[in-house]
């Protein structure tokens, strides 16, 4: 059993007015699918979907209980409104527990806003590495710690925390690049200090301008 549930309710509403009707009162329709079973139609109330998605991510397990039965589920899709901040629809995908799974697992680079070395330049390269294992065994991140980088240094897929777990097949290449450190280029820098360098007396005024453009022309 998961430790993250979310309560659904079968749904018979198909069409776009049924279910426009359906969030405006705030619930949301959904569908579960998974390997060699019928896709069920289902309700969520969107609250309930807020929550368990800031928990659960797509990485996590989620228990969905309909009348007391519960599947295990990922979040497959998450959809929103282009410009409201509401939810739209939701894609579920039910697991069977004894089956491999490819999975996406994100990527958190721990302590990106403490980096002792400063000046510096972090650019991460993969935001998430696909692994293959068993539900149960699913990874809720892949974390690496870059507090104490230094220019040059550089973080490989091999480096993640998760890499040593034998119960993950990753499915990408160890050397792979994560991130690295960098000092930020010198021009960069001088181009920042030469616009602070200009002084507002410096910029020509529209009278001055039209002046010179008047000698110009005699």
């Amino acid at each position: 059993m998961a430790e993250i549930k979310l309560n659904a309710e079968m749904r018979d509403s198909i069409g776009k007015n049924k279910v426009n009707k359906l969030r405006a009162k705030q619930i949301i329709p959904g569908v579960i699918y998974g390997k060699g079973e019928d896709t069920r139609t289902i309700t969520v109330t969107e609250k309930d979907l807020a929550k368990v998605y800031t928990q659960a991510g797509t990485s996590t397990i989620v228990d969905i209980v309909i009348d007391g039965e519960a599947t295990p589920v990922l979040l497959k899709e998450v959809q929103k409104h282009p410009y409201k901040n509401q939810y739209t629809h939701v894609d579920f995908y039910a697991l069977n527990m004894k089956e491999l799974l490819k999975i996406n697992i994100p990527i958190v680079l721990e302590g990106r806003d403490e980096i002792k070395l400063q000046p510096s330049v972090l650019a991460q390269q993969m935001n998430e590495v696909e692994i293959e294992c068993l539900p149960v065994d699913i990874p809720q991140s892949a974390v690496a710690n870059v507090i104490d980088m230094q220019y040059g240094d550089q973080i490989l897929v091999k480096d993640l925390d998760i890499f040593s777990d034998e119960k993950l097949t990753f499915l990408v290449d160890p050397e792979e690049l994560v991130a690295t450190l960098s000092e930020p280029r010198e021009e960069e820098i001088e181009e920042e200090e030469e616009a602070l360098d200009v002084d507002a007396a410096d910029v020509p005024t529209v009278d001055e301008t039209e002046e010179d453009s008047e000698e110009t022309e005699e």
